[in-house]
């Protein structure tokens, strides 16, 4: 018989109760107590939702990351947070976010770096290492969890970060090598498995998908040290990998003294014979069949086709799963009810991807003819999918198979359009700018709510959007910014906004991920060929010019990061779906320029992100993704300033194909990072313009003037300063005006106090 099995189940709840539950508390209008019952209470309702399933995945739940469940599970605390009293849970917060609250002795704290986790939209919580770094475990959270899944009849398998993907991911503040802690860290995780075995676990999921990497011979050898030290563990370990292939880690995967191997099926399809030559015949080998990163249905006639003979050769050592962890997709699809009808037949969210795999499940074990009329209605949605005529525009092929290199090039060298955007924008030095948005405030939002629900005409809407953006422009003015944004209150999303306004998109009501903490995304759902039917930001952007003299950008969501952060059509490659975006934002961007917008921004925020795992793979995808760039961007005349904004993206390693973007001015996360991720600057001289963020806008925390002082002048030390811009972090959207206005009146006068001594 087949076993099925989740990797994990998204936390935040069908319509993203989690996020709401932490914000009354973080506002202080709920307790610790309510928010720890509320939890359990969300829990129990996921396990409940996973019954059908053989084994459920318990410890998948956070407050706020499931890598920084698991630092505080090894007690590897910042040092930062070490000493406070309390609960643990404030502590949590503290290095998640800055500052739960204000601390007892008046302290603020340095909220931990953010990264993004693998190629996903989803941000972890750094770990940080040093020389000195010693772990002492707490099992508190897991064995709570665990506890109450027991209470409930759940057939529990806990989900822990693997050590070495642990170590992988984390960084280390000073010049130690980061796998001299293993020797630490292994008794930790030894002790971790004997405390879950003591409660009667089986089975134990260890995630490790630094496996689908490339990995040194360290790196290597740390798998084995780690595995052979673990192998007398009373639990079975299924070692877990996903999101890409093993490649030249095949052979070492399938050697570890494990109990079994997930592999992504997905991903890494053509691995799975190689792997069945390779394992040994004791361990369980578990597919993921059902892609957790997409929400397209799955073809289950064509998945039974490779699977059932894998499933006649291993018997009860198969086990089926989702490829990753449900995370990256949203709950449930039945909440929909305004979503087209033709589209949501072709899709599936993550409660119906287990029900897909229940269905794989028992046509293995049963035969298909149990569940025949499931595979009928799958196949019939299938090719309705296949064959609809609103999936393929054969004007948009035509415009396609016209890209020629002319269309990504500039008129003139930069030096050239420097000289001449100097002249007409007039700027002083060390401009200061933001990154786009302003607070989303209650008005806004209930402006949006009552336009939507067609209480509020067009009109109605138009003025209060006007009034937002109104005074989004007077605080600028009254700050002294020197490049001003409208401050995009008419916009929902960065990329649902502009979806909203494309052909071959559709979108959904409760199609929420998380992105991080209590920070949730609704990406839209591109399932056919791009157009744009008519202009989308320019009539926005004018009234904003109008109100002022100073310069006005025009913001735009650039074609890879809109690409990158959509559920995507999987029936063609990823890189014809950009250049048909990026065609879109091109004709935005001329739109914007003849109605007199001499500053553009096309934000890339999701760039790096798209990359694939493996570094020898890179290059295809760099070359079509700064290629959609330069199409979408390098229309426009010498005179207008191009600006690309990328945030708490590691980029030291493409920085000469962000170079090659080409844009005037780029804008940049450095602030949680301490400006490390300037130290390519050492040994590459980028040729153009760079906004590094002084202000972390992802915490509470409000930057002093000589914090930013202080980072602009290590700045200064890599990119002369005629050619450094002073700009927050990201977009203000997810702040509230009492926090901005003294951060970016701090962030002015830090541009005047570096203007007075330059000069």
């Amino acid at each position: 018989m087949v076993t099925t099995h989740n990797l994990g189940f998204p936390r935040i709840g069908a319509k993203r109760e989690l996020k709401f539950a932490l914000e009354s508390y973080w506002k202080g209008l709920s307790s610790r107590d309510d928010l720890k019952t509320f939890g359990a209470q969300l829990r129990q309702r996921h396990w409940q939702d996973q019954f059908r399933l053989d084994l459920v995945p318990v410890g998948d739940f956070a407050f706020y990351d499931q890598v920084l469940d698991m630092s505080f599970t090894l007690g590897n605390l910042p040092e930062r947070v070490q000493g406070f009293q309390g609960d643990q849970l404030d502590n949590y917060f503290r290095v998640a976010r800055g500052r739960s609250a204000p601390t007892a002795d008046g302290r603020d704290v340095a909220a931990g770096e953010m990264t993004k986790w693998f190629d996903t939209n989803y941000h972890y919580i750094v770990p940080e290492f040093t020389a000195a770094t010693e772990f002492k475990l707490n099992t508190s959270r897991l064995l709570e969890q665990l506890a109450e899944a027991k209470v409930q009849g759940v057939k529990a398998k806990p989900v822990i970060i693997g050590p070495v993907t642990y170590l992988w991911l984390g960084k280390t503040k000073d010049d130690s090598n980061k796998l001299t802690l293993l020797e630490r860290l292994l008794p930790v995780y030894a002790e971790l498995l004997e405390q879950l075995a003591a409660q009667g676990v089986e089975w134990v999921q260890v995630d490790e998908p630094a496996l689908v990497t490339e990995l040194d011979t360290d790196w290597r050898h740390a798998f084995n040290l780690v595995y052979h030290h673990l192998k007398s563990s009373r639990v079975k370990l299924l070692l877990a990998t996903y999101f890409g292939t093993l490649q030249d880690n095949l052979y070492l995967a399938c050697n570890l003294p494990v109990a079994g191997l997930h592999l992504d099926a997905i991903n890494a399809h053509d691995e799975i014979q190689p792997l069945l030559n390779l394992l040994p015949s004791h361990k369980v080998l578990s597919l993921g069949v059902i892609n957790g990163r997409n929400i397209w249905k799955t073809d289950l006639n064509a998945t039974l086709d490779w699977l059932e003979p894998f499933a006649a050769r291993l018997g009860d050592r198969l086990w089926i799963a989702p490829s990753c962890s449900l995370l990256h997709v949203p709950v449930d699809l039945t909440s929909e009810q305004k979503l087209d009808a033709e589209i949501k037949s072709w899709l599936a969210y993550a409660l119906q991807k287990l029900d897909e795999l229940k269905v794989l499940a028992t046509a293995l074990n049963r035969g298909r003819t149990a569940v025949a009329a499931e595979l009928a209605a799958n196949q019939t949605a299938i090719t309705a999918r296949r064959t609809s005529p609103r999936v393929t525009n054969p004007a948009i092929r035509t415009a396609i198979a016209g890209i020629n290199p002319a269309l990504g090039k500039r008129k003139s060298p930069y030096p050239v359009r420097a000289r001449k955007q100097a002249t007409l924008l007039n700027l002083p030095l060390y401009p200061t700018t933001t990154i786009g948005s302003f607070p989303q405030t209650t008005e806004i939002r209930q402006a949006r709510s009552q336009f939507k629900a067609g209480e509020l005409d067009e009109a109605g809407y138009k003025a209060a959007m006007h009034a937002e953006i109104e005074r989004s422009v007077r605080e600028q003015e009254a700050l002294g910014l020197d490049v001003l944004v409208h401050g995009e209150a008419e916009r929902n999303d960065m990329v649902e906004y502009f979806g909203e306004q494309l052909d071959g998109y559709a979108f959904s009501q409760f199609g929420w991920v998380q992105s991080y903490g209590s920070r949730c995304v609704k990406p839209p759902i591109l399932f056919g060929d791009i157009s744009r039917p008519k202009a989308m930001t320019v009539e926005w952007i004018k009234y904003a010019q109008s109100l002022t003299g100073k310069p006005m950008k025009g913001m735009l969501t650039g074609p890879v990061t809109i690409l990158n952060w959509s559920f995507v059509r999987d029936d063609q490659p990823r890189s014809v779906s950009c250049y048909q975006l990026a065609l879109a934002i091109r004709e935005e961007v001329l739109d914007l320029e003849k109605a007199g917008i001499r500053v553009i921004q096309i934000d890339e925020a999701a760039l790096r992100e798209g990359l694939p795992l493996r570094k020898s793979q890179w290059k295809k995808y760099l070359d079509w993704a700064v290629e959609s760039f330069r199409i979408s961007a390098n229309g426009v005349q010498d005179e207008t300033q191009v600006h690309t904004h990328m945030c708490y993206s590691e980029f030291n390693d493409i920085i000469a194909f962000i170079a090659d973007m080409d844009a005037d001015v780029i804008t940049i996360e450095t602030s949680r990072s301490d400006m490390e991720l300037l130290d390519v600057f050492d040994d590459f001289k980028y040729p153009n313009e760079i906004g590094p963020g002084v202000y972390d806008i992802h915490s509470p925390n409000i930057p002093t003037q000589e914090h930013i002082v202080q980072l602009m002048k290590k700045a200064a030390e890599r990119i002369p300063s005629e050619r450094l811009w002073v700009n927050p972090d990201c977009g203000l959207k997810t702040r509230q005006w009492p926090e901005v206005i003294p951060a970016l009146t701090n962030m002015v006068a830090a541009a005047k106090a570096l203007r007075a001594t330059a000069v």
